[in-house]
């Protein structure tokens, strides 16, 4: 973990092909000694808000007019600006200034709290060295060059590459759980006050894991580079030099960018917004043409009642034509609902408050509820197919359980368990039966010494309590690994504690409260190649030299000389099956010759010119051979509370789960098992880097499309494996970018994505933020077009979130810029089940219901105006008054589809959350399908012809009052409208399934409202009003028992037709939902039919 001192010279040869020069402190270099190019650097400042104070308007208007209804609105509103139009431009313009304002104001909103939080990141104040002296300045306005101060705990700024530590060893330990979900410790030491140097470096890239850098008096690599949004741990200070700032930081670089979400109704609602605007047309286009075939008479085109101005006959024909069709646009315009888009935005507004209020995602342990980023994806939530989750905080609580060992000398299992709680619940197996005490002990000294961990002397960390003793403040352990932390935390709870590392020097605390002392001389570091570490120590009593190895059981076996292989082996295999992490420990003796043979081929890997790692990674091999067996740790990942059974619903609901993560492949393929992602009869396909360096990545590809084609072939006898498929960062890389001259290659992301296809669920470890981003990518542009989903609480897991159609952030302990870009917020990963599968559910229904359910009104309401043009000489006169068609969207049917979008409930909430197999029901965009859409405008049309042909043949050359007078054109478009008023309300209560009191009061609320209002405006002579063509219009009509009967029949009719249909289908090809709906309404009735008949009894024994 050391690197040596800076005044060790270390030449790395390196190909540059684009690079900087960084001058430490700013420190120029002396005069003539070569050409200084001061090169300019961005500063500190991140930004993640979407718009600036400049550029809302513009930009806000620009995208909110991107939707097909806004901009068709803002041509009707210019169209009645400019021209004599039946209806006021007020009519139009008023709803469109409402719908963007209001959009307007949710998302700046938005956005302005995306500034409060770069503000509060930006204006952080950070110590910098300048002239000798440690100033504070705000984070935005550190450069590239400045010497940095970090004190433990605190957040590094920017990118630095580490000069200083107040470690005698030269190091600092870091946590990097907000960038990768792991830690890391490295670095180098130098007196900064002299430094007079310069570094040079690769520009920036978003590769987490990939670094270099060149000083004139040491060469650096990745492991010197502290990140942006890593903490400083257990060291006191550090001293570094920024080289990568604000927007090119890594972790900057792996945002995405944002972009504007939309979902999939929104989406049909365009679609069907542009189906409507060309019937609109052609409705003007067939009008004007049969008002100028009409007119083609002249005692049509000039009445004697209605003769033309001198202007108008002057008027070129094809300019009165245009004007005709723009008249007749504005006429038929109210097809076009723009109150929709009105009801639209207050339903997900007012209805993303019911997740906020969910007591059942209130998680008590932290004081968190749920939270609305943006209402915009609510119904989203109902749609969901693919899930992209990180481990690491999200699926785990990453805090390791330590779960039993076994030393490799015992052959027979007692059974007995030993429990001891320290901080965390500690469960060991015993399995010992006598002697060897020796080995016993060897074993329990081997966990002591072999790992990195690194003793804290306080009782908190954090604001968290981690005393070790009850009831007394004590050290605690931390490590770059939670797994060495729970091995040794282990151990100590059988009699072996891990004491201090003081001076080269561990020190353990034995059975007997002896100290027992060991010279540290040699840490061999663990890597995901090798899959191993060890230790070399020297017992300080007896002088006796051991080297301690401890890994993966694929990497310790083939490097066993003796000890008890065949037993631990099996207990290794249950435990992996049961998705524990497992460590094979084993020891070999070193005698004084063989050090210095191990010491000489250490400094020779150490002090290589080139290819150092190499040279390193072949002396390690070397080293860890002739081992012998001492025995097998299993550690769980405590996965958060009922993660598993989330997965297990998501999967019942159709819903494929994807884990992405940083972590290394053993340790996220074993939560994939304990999370129930990957089952016992799971076969596993991997696609990783070991395998494409056995085969070419064509190779591998190929064989493995063929295993699952081959599979999904048999699929149909029965016979049907479950598969699971792991890749790593590297091979997707690969992937992604195939050799465009390798001929063979062929499209390597289709064959991917077939792979994946067939595979129920998928595991992507050693993953870069942008990587997880780019997979999210690559899954939304598949041919199915799959809705995504993306879940995770660091700010590596932003890029996906943000990439994703809905992003989903989990308020864990990385900070709060997962929770901050996301869409929505949730306390635990748990509650993830009843936002999709309920509150999505609720949400797509009410929705679809909403946006169909408007169509179809307005298909009745102005469908009998075009047909009321045919009997009016095609004049553009109106069939309803200018207040009913003002108010029919506005008051008279809007109140009742409103609250049916948020308070409808088809199925109860528990059989929802106990049947995650109904969410498949709602799948696809299933209700907003193009034949459900043609289903409801066919019924608006029918309801539409028995309105208006209704009211016209029933009262032909009929008289309507007592005193014998005939209704008038304004009596028939009243009769017309009233009867359509009450059938579009009566269709909606049909469609009712969960009736409140609120339901009640609002449908015949409205109801009553609209009789009310018909009369006191047919009432009342208004001052206001120019004319009173109204007056007493309504009275009249219900004054007259004909338009009663007729009134009832027309509804009758009307409805008739929709409720024969429904019953047909439930009966024939009900739906699960359907079936439900009827056993649910059977139960109750029975429940009502037993309390009638106990009523009934007991009223008969009172008798």
């Amino acid at each position: 973990i050391l690197e040596p001192r800076v005044n060790q010279l270390l030449c790395v040869c390196e190909n540059w092909v684009d690079s900087r020069t960084v001058y430490i402190g700013h420190k120029e270099p002396p005069p003539g000694t070569e050409a200084f190019i001061q090169q300019r650097f961005p500063d500190n400042r991140i930004v993640s808000s979407k718009y600036t104070f400049w550029n809302f308007i513009p930009k806000n208007m620009f995208e909110q007019f991107r939707r097909v209804a806004n901009f068709y609105f803002l041509i009707i509103f210019l169209v009645q600006l400019i021209i004599d139009t039946p209806t006021s431009p007020v009519t139009s313009g008023l709803p469109l200034f409402f719908v963007i304002t209001v959009t307007a104001i949710k998302q700046g909103y938005e956005d302005w709290l995306r500034h409060k939080a770069d503000n509060a990141v930006n204006k952080c104040p950070v110590h910098v060295v300048q002239h000798g002296k440690v100033t504070r300045k705000q984070s935005r306005k550190l450069r590239v060059g400045d010497v940095v101060f970090v004190k433990e705990d605190e957040t590094f700024p920017c990118d630095l590459i580490l000069l200083s530590s107040s470690r005698d060893d030269g190091t600092c330990y870091v946590t990097t759980a907000s960038l990768d979900g792991e830690s890391s410790h490295k670095v180098t030491e130098k007196e900064v006050d002299s430094i007079h140097a310069t570094i040079e470096c690769e520009q920036p890239q978003p590769d987490l894991y990939k670094s270099v850098q060149h000083t004139h008096t040491c060469s650096q690599r990745s492991e010197n580079l502290l990140l942006r949004g890593a903490t400083l741990k257990n060291t006191e200070y550090i001293y570094a030099v920024a080289i990568y700032t604000g927007m090119e930081t890594k972790m900057a670089l792996n945002y995405q960018s944002k972009c504007q979400k939309r979902s999939a109704v929104e989406k049909s609602m365009n679609a069907y917004l542009v189906v409507y605007l060309c019937i609109l047309i052609s409705k003007a286009v067939i009008n004007t043409a049969l008002k100028y075939a009409w007119q083609a008479d002249t005692n049509r085109d000039e009445p004697w009642y209605n003769q033309r101005t001198e202007t108008e006959r002057q008027r070129h024909v094809v300019i009165r034509a245009f004007t005709d069709f723009l008249a007749f646009m504005v006429l038929f315009n109210y097809i076009i609902p723009v109150s929709m888009y009105v009801t639209v935005e207050m339903q997900k507004f007012l209805g993303s408050y019911f997740i906020v209020w969910d007591d059942e995602m209130l998680d008590e342990e932290l004081g968190e509820r749920a939270v609305v980023n943006t209402s915009d994806l609510n119904e989203e939530l109902g749609q969901v197919e693919y899930v992209f989750t990180d481990k690491t905080g999200t699926l785990t609580e990453n805090n390791m359980e330590f779960i039993e060992c076994c030393p490799g000398f015992i052959t027979k299992n007692s059974g007995s368990r030993m429990k001891t709680f320290v901080s965390m619940t500690f469960n060991f197996l015993s399995l010992f039966i006598g002697p060897p005490q020796e080995r016993e002990e060897l074993f329990f000294r081997a966990l002591c010494l072999c790992h990195t961990v690194q003793v804290k002397e306080e009782d908190t960390v954090d604001g968290i309590k981690q005393g070790i003793h009850q009831g007394k403040s004590t050290s605690f352990y931390i490590s770059s690994s939670p797994d060495e932390v729970a091995l040794v935390e282990g151990v100590k709870g059988l009699g072996f504690t891990y004491l201090r590392l003081k001076d080269s020097h561990m020190e353990i605390l034995n059975r007997d409260d002896e100290i027992e002392s060991f010279e540290l001389l040699e840490v061999l570091t663990f890597d995901s190649v090798r899959r191993r570490m060890s230790v070399i120590v020297r017992d300080s009593r007896a002088g006796e030299l051991y080297l301690f190895c401890k890994g993966a059981d694929s990497s310790i076996f083939p490097r066993v000389v003796s000890g008890k292989v065949e037993q631990v082996r099996a207990r290794v295999e249950h435990n992996a099956v049961e998705g524990l992490r497992t460590l094979c420990v084993a020891y070999r003796p070193l005698s004084p010759e063989q050090y210095q043979e191990v010491c000489h081929q250490l400094s020779g890997a150490k002090l290589a010119l080139q290819d150092r790692d190499k040279r390193l990674a072949e002396a390690y091999d070397q080293i860890e051979k002739d081992l012998i067996l001492l025995g097998a740790t299993a550690v769980e990942d405590r996965l958060q509370e009922k993660a598993a059974d989330t997965i297990e619903s998501l999967h019942k609901a159709g819903i494929k789960v994807w884990v992405l993560t940083g972590d290394k492949m053993e340790t996220a393929a074993a939560t994939c098992y304990a999370s129930k992602l990957f089952h016992r009869n799971t076969q596993i396909l991997e696609l990783t880097t070991k395998r494409t360096e056995e085969q070419s990545l064509h190779d591998v590809l190929f064989d493995l499309s063929r295993t699952v084609l081959r599979q999904h072939g048999t699929f149909l006898s029965g016979d049907c494996t479950d598969f699971g498929l792991i890749i790593d960062g590297a091979t997707l890389s690969a992937v992604m970018r195939p050799d465009q001259e390798d001929s063979n290659s062929g499209n390597y992301k289709e064959i991917f994505l077939e792979i994946c296809r067939n595979c129920s669920a998928v595991l992507c470890c050693r993953m870069a933020p942008l990587q997880k981003a780019q997979i999210v990518k690559l899954i939304k542009a598949s041919k199915e077009h799959p809705i995504t989903l993306a879940i995770g609480d660091g700010a590596n897991d932003v890029s996906m979130i943000l990439e994703a159609h809905v992003g989903i952030g989990i308020m864990g302990k990385e900070g709060r810029q997962a929770v901050r870009n996301s869409d929505y917020a949730i306390p635990k990963f748990k509650h993830l089940k009843k936002m999709l599968l309920v509150h999505g559910h609720y949400y797509y229904i009410r929705i679809s219901e909403l946006v169909q359910y408007f169509f179809y009104k307005n298909v009745c309401f102005i469908f009998p105006q075009f047909l009321y043009q045919f009997f009016c000489g095609f004049s553009q006169q109106p069939l309803y008054d200018t207040a009913y068609l003002t108010l029919y969207n506005i008051s008279f049917t809007s109140l009742p589809i409103l609250l049916y979008s948020l308070i409808e409930q088809h199925i109860n909430m528990d059989i929802l959350k106990k049947d995650p197999s109904l969410y498949r029901d709602i799948a696809k965009n299933s209700l907003l399908q193009w034949s459900t859409f043609i289903y409801w405008t066919v019924l608006g049309v029918y309801d539409a012809i028995v309105m208006f042909f209704g009211a016209y043949f029933l009262f032909d050359n009929t008289t309507f009052t007592s005193n014998g007078q005939m209704f008038g054109n304004w009596t028939f478009g009243t009769l017309v409208f009233t009867v359509l008023v009450f059938t579009v309300t009566f269709k909606l209560a049909l469609d009712t399934h969960y009736w409140t009191w609120i339901n009640h009061f609002v449908i015949w609320g409205s109801l009553i409202f609209f009789v009310v209002f018909s009369l006191l405006w047919g009432g009342i002579i208004w001052p206001f009003l120019n004319y009173q063509r109204m007056y007493y219009v309504f009275m009249q009509m219900l004054s007259s028992g004909p338009a009663w009967l007729s009134i009832i029949l027309l509804i009758t009719a009307s409805l008739l037709p929709d409720v024969v249909k429904k019953v047909i289908w439930r009966a024939l090809w009900p739906t699960t939902t359907e079936r439900i709906q009827v056993g649910f309404y059977a139960i109750n009735m029975l429940h009502m039919h037993k309390n009638c008949v106990l009523l009934v009894f007991l009223g008969s024994y009172v008798t």
